[in-house]
């Protein structure tokens, strides 16, 4: 197994199709074929279904395929990283992001240093904090975004960012509750709820329920919040979730209300420390300090 060989099967698994990937890969089926039966041999497992019209790809070849991308563009980081000389840093910067507005922060910090470093390029993963902390364990992520109380500093290094989330209420704009100005554990003690899924299994969050976290009546979990607020526009339950993610203004649909008493949310922007950071990584986070420096000032 090497690296042509996963770019050979990420061809196929995203054409559908060995004559499609073929003519992609500027080579015959025929060596095409051979290279994906030996790499199958090789795993001990079927990769591709090839039953019917088009090739399908079997569990096994699923599984892979999200691996065969990580190894993929790990590769192509490298190779950006060693040819890149500190004057022209340029590479992919992989950011495995918890739905949060300081996404916008981010977004600036990456703006800001644009003129300087072109060739920097970026690679956002969303997810839960799950997801995030899954991504850079494996390195599939240089940086990650999570919102979370505390941070293991031994595991992981990070900058507090200067924002936090509000933690609030999502429903819709009939909705009982929408006429307060802010909800409290008893508003929510019997009310049909949707919870982050994360949040759900203990967290300030569910600290912040208090004596009333026994009583909740949780009708639905989620992993987006965008996904929930359909829900909650549609009068299944309230959602509780940070603000800032969905348009909740007057005509949306939706309203939003801050919990009280008041729940803030703390973002980290956080790195392995098991992992060196490549230099667009590096060229990023100093840009994100840099950005930090001028909203203090």
């Amino acid at each position: 197994m090497d690296i042509r060989t996963m770019q050979y099967f990420l061809a196929i698994a995203q054409e559908g199709s060995f004559t499609k990937a073929a003519e992609r890969l500027h080579m015959t089926q025929p060596p095409l074929s051979r290279q994906m039966r030996d790499l199958e041999a090789e795993l001990g497992v079927a990769l591709f279904d090839r039953g019917g019209k088009g090739v399908a790809l079997t569990e096994e070849g699923a599984r892979l395929k999200e691996r065969a991308q990580e190894l993929v563009d790990l590769v192509g980081q490298i190779k950006s990283d060693m040819a890149s000389e500190a004057s022209n840093v340029m590479g992919e910067v992989r950011i495995a992001c918890g739905e949060s507005d300081a996404v916008a922060f981010l977004a600036k910090a990456a703006k800001e240093l644009q003129p300087s470093h072109p060739g920097i390029t970026y690679r956002l993963l969303s997810g839960d904090g799950d997801f995030v902390a899954d991504r850079l364990d494996r390195g599939a992520a240089d940086i990650g975004l999570l919102v979370t109380s505390s941070i293991d500093n031994a595991d992981y290094g990070f900058i507090e960012m200067p924002a936090k989330d509000t933690w609030g209420v999502l429903m819709a704009e009939d909705a009982a509750l929408a006429a307060r100005s802010r909800v409290t554990p008893e508003d929510l003690a019997n009310g049909p709820l949707l919870l982050p899924h994360r949040a759900s299994m203990g967290s300030d969050l569910m600290a912040w329920f208090k004596d009333k976290r026994e009583s909740l009546n949780v009708v639905a979990t989620y992993d987006l919040a965008y996904n929930a607020s359909r829900f909650a526009r549609e009068g299944l339950g309230y959602a509780v979730a940070l603000d800032g993610i969905v348009d909740a203004s007057k005509g949306s649909g939706l309203a939003f209300r801050p919990l009280a008493p008041h729940l803030d949310a703390h973002l980290f922007l956080v790195w392995s420390r098991q992992r060196r950071l490549t230099r667009a990584a590096e060229a990023f986070l100093e840009a994100v300090r840099d950005t930090m420096g001028d909203a203090a000032r």
